[in-house]
């Protein structure tokens, strides 16, 4: 572990506001690697992504139909349940704006749970989806994910803890009434919330 973590040195000219408490900052070169279950084997011809439930217009888009959408690149910090911050990166993907104007959710959605590889789910409210900062995510810092990362596809929702931000995406699903998680499940805060330490229940 050692160099891992830059014992909360916030760098020059960065408000420290942006670090959470009981947060450490890693450092630069070092972004802590964890997921449930193994890292899949992705084959771009038969991925998909299904986006279906409370919409008007569902739909399962190919890996060549998700690339036809337009994209965006922000800056955002990240934030783990475990206790570590990056601050700045830079990630590229599709705003959700854009899958949300394709897709029409019903007056009826009120949540979207992300479905992803290994039958692993997690679900938030689409009013904390639907945001400049949500980004069907691709890249980081000018390369695309690795597969360790989420390639091909993660969610990126920097205003909660990273488990939010599922790998290896596979399907949304807009729901009227809230379902838990895989983590959720298992004691993590649904909430999620860094600012307000909302990591367990």
């Amino acid at each position: 572990m050692v160099g891992l973590f830059t014992r909360n040195r916030i760098p020059e000219g960065v408000d420290p506001k942006r670090l959470p408490p009981g947060q450490t900052l890693t450092a630069p070169d070092k972004w802590p690697l964890l997921h449930f279950g193994p890292v899949p084997k992705t084959d771009l011809e038969t991925w998909s992504l299904k986006v279906f439930g409370e919409v008007a217009k569902p739909v399962t888009l190919g890996y060549e139909q998700f690339k036809e959408l337009p994209t965006k690149e922000i800056p955002a910090d990240i934030h783990c349940v475990t206790a570590w911050s990056r601050l700045g990166d830079r990630w590229t993907g599709v705003p959700i704006q854009a899958l949300l104007e394709m897709v029409q959710p019903t007056p009826d959605a009120r949540y979207v749970m992300a479905h992803c590889e290994y039958g692993y789910t997690t679900s938030v409210p689409l009013s904390v989806l639907d945001d400049d900062d949500v980004l069907l995510c691709t890249g980081w810092n000018g390369q695309d994910l690795s597969v360790e990362h989420g390639w091909p596809l993660r969610l990126l929702i920097p205003k909660k803890y990273f488990w939010k931000s599922a790998k290896w995406l596979r399907g949304l699903e807009f729901m009227s009434k809230n379902r838990l998680g895989f983590w959720e499940q298992r004691g993590y805060h649904d909430e999620a919330d860094p600012f307000k330490e909302t990591r367990y229940w």
